[in-house]
């Protein structure tokens, strides 16, 4: 049987192997971030010294075992042995970025207490209403888990270029329909997003808000991940939101969760004023009867709420046929149907209002 010794490569693929290994934190693999500091084969042994610069680094441990696996199942006949030193020389501070919005005039962040209420519909749709009253118009998807704006605007196949601009890298959007749009969808495979950490899909928001070339916009809408937690917070203080929606459909299940997405936007370490409520799928009416309503999630939950929390009701959208196949088509209904486009127009106004009084 051969042994380590006898392959003169055997030191290159293991840091090949190691190369695999991401820091969930900075994004960056351990051999590419300095971090594998020596590695030493013998017979029947392999030593990894990995050196993690920052003290006590939360994520250590699994990077540890993650190395030792890797190496365990490519030589199951040697012993592994990776030591773990910590601490270093103070980093030196990343150079100071300049962002890219300055030239946008109010920011609306688009939230709801769950997910399967149509927030990113509503986005979409939201986002052509206040295009056809001749706004300048921005999108920006932050739903990091389940990206679905490119496919809402029909823009899936969109490729980023990269640009300069006073020495600064700018990444350029997509503009599908004169809307400016900005996706983490265009950079990842639709099942690499659920393997992302909040660390990396954190810095990723960063990067998209501060480097992407949106010029002037009168409104940008943010597509929020659903529910609330760490990415809600840091896009919060990347970007000064002027106001925020919350999606919600009739549902009481529903209404609570959006209780706690009020209370979010209220606490007051995040202090922004919520525009008010929409209820989503309202109700269902059939196109050989125009006249009926038929309430099929309930009715009037998210109304009622809204009253009871002081919050406005920006208004209802019912379930219509065209909203759901421009959804999947990529051509968002109040762009094409008049009747749709009459429900966001109404609630794009009062929004409008509501952030031009706060900025």
């Amino acid at each position: 049987m051969q042994t380590i010794n006898e392959h003169p490569d055997m030191e290159e693929k293991i840091r090949r192997l190691l190369g695999s290994v991401i820091h969930p934190e900075t994004g960056r693999d351990i051999v590419t971030d300095g971090s594998v500091e020596h590695i030493e084969t013998a017979a029947d042994k392999i030593t990894v010294v990995l050196h993690m610069a920052r003290p006590r680094d939360p994520f250590t441990l699994k990077i540890k075992k993650q190395a030792e696996n890797l190496l365990h199942a490519s030589f199951p006949d040697q012993t592994i042995l990776v030591v773990v030193k910590e601490g270093g020389p103070t980093p030196h501070p990343e150079p100071k970025t300049t962002t890219t919005t300055g030239g946008i005039a109010h920011v609306v962040a688009i939230a709801s207490g769950k997910g399967g209420v149509g927030k990113s519909t509503v986005t979409a749709n939201l986002a052509i209403a206040l295009r056809n009253m001749g706004y300048r118009i921005g999108v920006l998807d932050a739903d990091i888990y389940g990206p679905s704006q490119p496919r809402m605007f029909g823009a899936e196949g969109y490729v980023p270029d990269a640009v300069q601009e006073e020495g600064e890298d700018r990444i350029v959007p997509a503009q599908p329909m004169d809307v400016k749009l900005m996706s983490i969808g265009f950079f990842i495979k639709p099942d690499d997003a659920l393997l992302w950490r909040g660390a990396m899909a954190v810095n990723a928001l960063k990067q998209m808000i501060h480097q992407t070339k949106w010029g002037t916009l009168d409104f940008l809408l943010v597509d929020l991940p659903p529910g609330t937690g760490d990415i809600h917070l840091s896009i919060i203080s990347e970007l000064k939101i002027d106001t925020a929606v919350i999606i919600s459909t009739p549902q009481q299940v529903a209404v609570a969760d959006v209780r706690r997405g009020v209370e979010m936007f209220r606490n007051p370490n995040v202090a922004i004023p919520v525009a008010g409520i929409i209820e989503n799928m309202a109700w269902f009416t059939p196109e050989e009867l125009p006249d009926n309503r038929y309430y099929l999630f309930g009715r009037g939950g998210a109304r009622r709420f809204a009253e009871q929390c002081g919050v406005d009701f920006l208004g209802e959208i019912p379930i219509i046929e065209s909203i759901m196949e421009g959804a999947e088509e990529g051509h968002p209904a109040a762009g094409i149907d008049p009747r749709v486009e009459e429900y966001y127009r109404t609630i794009g106004a009062q929004v409008v209002e509501k952030a031009v009084k706060k900025g």
